[in-house]
């Protein structure tokens, strides 16, 4: 069984994929597009297999008919997170750490929210972590209904058919085929780049303010030169 080099093999796109198929695949996809516990799963290496297995005809289940039903599993997994996050409200940022909880996360896809709009919630579903927030924050932040869906169907489209099409695109090169694992780690790190560039900015940021924050208030002035000349 080939695993995946960057978590545990039962996180392997293949081995999921073999052991659950495309329902298994769909319940995913669900949960990582709107659920607080999805965040951990490989949602752009899981469609990436997919198709590339389709295609190989190693998963027996129509193309297109898989490519409708994630995007349809996408779309709804967002709207269950607007929902949720509809109803918890500011609560969701006062919640304390847990293993399957970090406030940074919340506090990542707030920001990535408010940077970028409406729009967010098309770019967030190619960033993973930031996949499974952001709708949570869209319905905290009390987004328009219908601005919401609308964003929410052009991405959960775009993202659910592009990853699985450019899987089974490939899936027809042989080196695909012998490099498969190789592929799918590339495609990890590819996803996890925009978190890498983002903390990178914050923290070279939060390092300019650092630098350009004045001294502390009511610590005494150092004399001047001329003053202690003067004094002598």
């Amino acid at each position: 069984m080939m695993t995946l080099a960057l978590g545990p093999s039962w996180l392997d796109p293949d081995h999921l994929l073999n052991t659950f198929g495309i329902w298994g695949l769909l319940l995913i996809v669900f949960a990582e597009s709107g659920l607080l516990i999805g965040f951990f799963l490989p949602g752009d290496s899981l469609l990436f297999t997919c198709g590339l297995l389709i295609t190989a005809g190693t998963l027996d289940f129509p193309l297109w008919g898989a490519i409708g039903l994630i995007c349809l599993a996408a779309i709804l997994g967002d709207q269950a997170g607007y929902i949720f996050g509809k109803k918890v409200g500011p609560s969701l940022f006062k919640r304390p750490d847990s293993k399957l909880f970090k406030q940074e996360n919340v506090q990542k896809a707030h920001e990535f929210f408010e940077k970028h709009g409406p729009k967010s919630l098309v770019l967030a579903r190619f960033v993973p972590i930031v996949r499974t927030f952001t709708p949570i924050i869209a319905g905290v932040s009390g987004m328009r209904y219908r601005s919401f869906i609308t964003f929410n169907v052009i991405g959960g489209i775009l993202w659910g058919a592009g990853v699985t099409l450019l899987g089974s695109w490939l899936g027809n090169i042989e080196f695909v085929h012998k490099n498969i694992e190789a592929i799918l780690i590339l495609i990890v790190l590819v996803s996890v780049v925009p978190i890498a560039i983002e903390f990178l900015r914050a923290k070279r940021s939060a390092k300019r303010e650092q630098n350009a924050a004045p001294d502390a208030p009511g610590a005494p002035a150092a004399p001047s030169q001329r003053g202690r000349h003067a004094r002598r």
